[in-house]
């Protein structure tokens, strides 16, 4: 993390301009969760289907998401994680990061996501090793 010069614009700029932008990203996720939790995507026709599923039966990391987040926004939390045990964390780690930049945003300092090589490897690896373990025997219980 860098410090931001207390000359420069961004310091200057009013809290409420500064909040904007993570404000329109909350007010995009609000409403696409809001849309998910109206629209059941349990009833069919609504969604389409995932290619991968429709033309090998595998399944992938975002299979079953729009479940998870249907399930998440009605307060079933068991639900949400048998449909996408990946996908509720991917919730919960974007609420983390949005509260971190919130709180970045209200002290005037830019937020900077910078990962590691070894991050950005490791991450691949979880959904690598997340779609293989769903798609074998012993993985039914990550079945959406």
């Amino acid at each position: 993390m860098h410090t931001v010069n207390a000359d420069s614009p961004r310091a200057t700029r009013s809290v409420p301009s500064r909040l904007a932008a993570p404000a329109g990203v909350l007010a995009a996720v609000a409403a696409a969760f809001a849309y998910v939790g109206t629209v059941d995507p349990n009833e069919p026709g609504h969604y389409p289907v995932c290619p991968l599923l429709h033309y090998t039966g595998l399944y992938c990391p975002g299979c079953g998401g729009l479940r998870s987040a249907h399930a998440f926004v009605h307060g079933d939390v068991a639900a949400a994680l048998q449909d996408n045990a990946l996908a509720v964390l991917g919730y919960l780690g974007f609420a983390v990061l949005w509260t971190v930049w919130v709180v970045h945003a209200v002290r005037g300092r830019p937020l900077r996501i910078d990962p590691r090589p070894a991050q950005v490897w490791s991450l691949g690896a979880l959904l690598l090793v997340f779609s293989v373990v769903r798609n074998l025997p012993f993985g039914g219980w990550l079945h959406p």
